[in-house]
């Protein structure tokens, strides 16, 4: 039993009331006795010295996991801010420097310039050297813009090929410097493990005033930019509030063509394809026109562009080969055609890069009833030489199904003759570049002959482009070339002009 007046018990519910109050570090003096009281008062100091490691190592961990979390949010904040793949800012903050330097040079006699750059051909290493390499470009070229720009610019990424510079308290002359100096960088080749390629740019600048808003002088940019590039490669345009009035237009014009291509805007028109010994049409190429309803004919080279822009040539693609297959069919049913004539129809490197565009070749053959071989697909020389495995897969899979492959443009830069061995292709399509000079120029005869050599050396035919003489077609003739195709024999003509030229030939 405990004595009630022993001074122990009061020291101990002292301690007691301490430690529960949170003094961890609160101790109860021992007494020389040792009794049972001392045992507790003992076993009660072990319990505090319990608690209070257990509480420190508590605190200890809330520290540390509370850094952690700081750090996590620091490193939040940092990727909302940056593009993953090149670590330059993206398109938020981006926006954020802009109106940053707005607000900071309002006192100041020059204001912030945004310079917008958008890479030429980086679609089309895309579409034939696949994302790898486009990725391997796009990191390239961001070392290289920071490494033009000055040390207070902010460099960007907005996606896809798109780049953006803001430079604070900035003159146009002085920005114009910097934007000669991102030109030049990108004028030089970039490596790649396996090729060396050049990727140009083009630039639109925008002056950031300050009435303006960020988001505002980024399309004013954009604007720019795309003049631009309607201007030619590699080079710079300064924002003119004329340039809105021009993109008003061509949004207006793809308006009109996402409607034409569901609709009836779009036609095809013919032009032959002739054996040269005989003189016979063996087929016709499909040729698309855009029949605009204010503005009349409009010929591919300016709605194509605007089509692989928009991401619109896929379906263009489709409509045509769907149109120019039916019109075959129309042909044969009509007793116009017979078995051995065939239509010759342009498809684009980003069909070659779908599986889908296999299906749709199957389903539309499936359909019209039309033979194979009577379908020829003609693809630009750069698609099918420099073309990634996905398009070998589909190049071998259009073959299973048994229609011709010709590459059209050979001979105007890519050719790789070991290529034209290894590809399942039936014919090539001289460029109308390597006949220019023939009948006037002495050297061009020994040029077709070796050109038309290596082709048949390689178990191949060539079809020559861009006969426009007769003289042409006799020298071509007589080198021992089969098939041509120019104004020279007919321009491309609509579709019920086809069977009164079959009709004359044939006569």
């Amino acid at each position: 039993m405990f004595n009630d007046d022993d001074p122990r018990l009061s020291q101990l519910l002292d301690g007691i009331v301490r430690l529960a109050s949170g003094d961890l570090q609160s101790r109860i003096e021992v007494s020389p006795a040792r009794d049972e009281l001392d045992a507790i008062i003992m076993g009660t100091n072990l319990l505090a010295e319990d608690l209070q490691i257990i509480y420190e190592e508590l605190e200890q961990r809330v520290e540390v996991r509370t850094q952690l979390l700081h750090e996590a949010h620091r490193e939040m904040q940092k990727m909302a801010m940056q593009d993953p793949l090149t670590g330059l800012a993206n398109r938020s903050a981006l926006l954020a420097a802009l109106k940053s330097s707005q607000d900071g040079d309002d006192q100041t006699q020059t204001q912030p310039v945004i310079l917008l750059l958008d890479l030429d051909a980086f679609k089309s290493i895309n579409d034939t050297l696949g994302h790898a390499a486009g990725d391997e470009v796009l990191i390239t070229v961001a070392e290289r813009i920071r490494n033009a720009v000055r040390a207070t610019d902010v460099v960007g990424r907005l996606g896809g090929d798109e780049f953006a510079i803001v430079m604070p308290a900035t003159s146009v002359d002085q920005a114009a410097i910097v934007a000669q100096r991102i030109l030049a960088a990108l004028k030089e080749p970039i490596e790649l493990p396996d090729r060396t390629i050049r990727c140009g740019a083009s630039i639109g600048l925008s002056i950031g005033e300050a009435r303006r808003t960020p988001e505002d002088l980024l399309m004013e940019a954009d604007v720019a930019m795309y003049a631009s590039k309607a201007e030619g490669q590699n080079r710079l345009h300064v924002f003119e509030p004329g340039l809105l009035l021009v993109r008003r237009l061509r949004s207006q014009l793809l308006d009109d063509l996402r409607a034409a291509i569901k609709g009836e805007g779009l036609v095809l028109h013919y032009q032959p394809v002739v054996e040269l010994d005989s003189g016979r049409i063996e087929g016709v190429e499909a040729l698309v026109r855009w029949n605009h309803p204010t503005r009349g004919l409009i010929m591919p080279d300016e709605f194509i562009p605007l089509a692989e822009d928009a991401g619109l040539i896929s379906e263009l693609g489709l409509w045509v080969l769907t149109t120019a297959v039916g019109q075959l069919r129309t042909w044969i049913d009509a007793g116009v055609a017979d078995s051995r004539f065939s239509v010759r129809i342009n498809i684009s490197a980003t069909d070659l890069q779908s599986l889908q565009f296999i299906e749709d070749v199957r389903g539309v053959l499936k359909e019209t009833g039309v033979r194979p071989e009577q379908v020829v697909l003609e693809l630009t020389e750069v698609a099918i030489v420099k073309g990634n495995e996905l398009d070998r897969y589909s190049l071998g899979g259009l073959r299973g199904l048994g229609v011709g492959i010709e590459i059209d443009d050979f001979g105007t830069g890519y050719s790789s003759i070991s290529y034209l061995r290894r590809l399942p292709v039936d014919r090539v399509k001289v460029d109308r570049s390597l006949i220019v000079g023939l009948g006037t120029d002495p050297s061009q005869p020994p040029l077709v002959a070796a050109v038309l050599q290596l082709v048949r050396a390689c178990g191949l035919e060539a079809v020559w482009e861009g006969v426009e003489t007769a003289e042409q077609a006799e020298h071509l003739r007589s080198l021992g070339c089969l098939s041509a195709q120019g104004y020279f024999f007919s321009k491309p003509v609509p579709p019920e002009n086809i069977p009164e030229l079959l009709a004359r030939t044939s006569a």
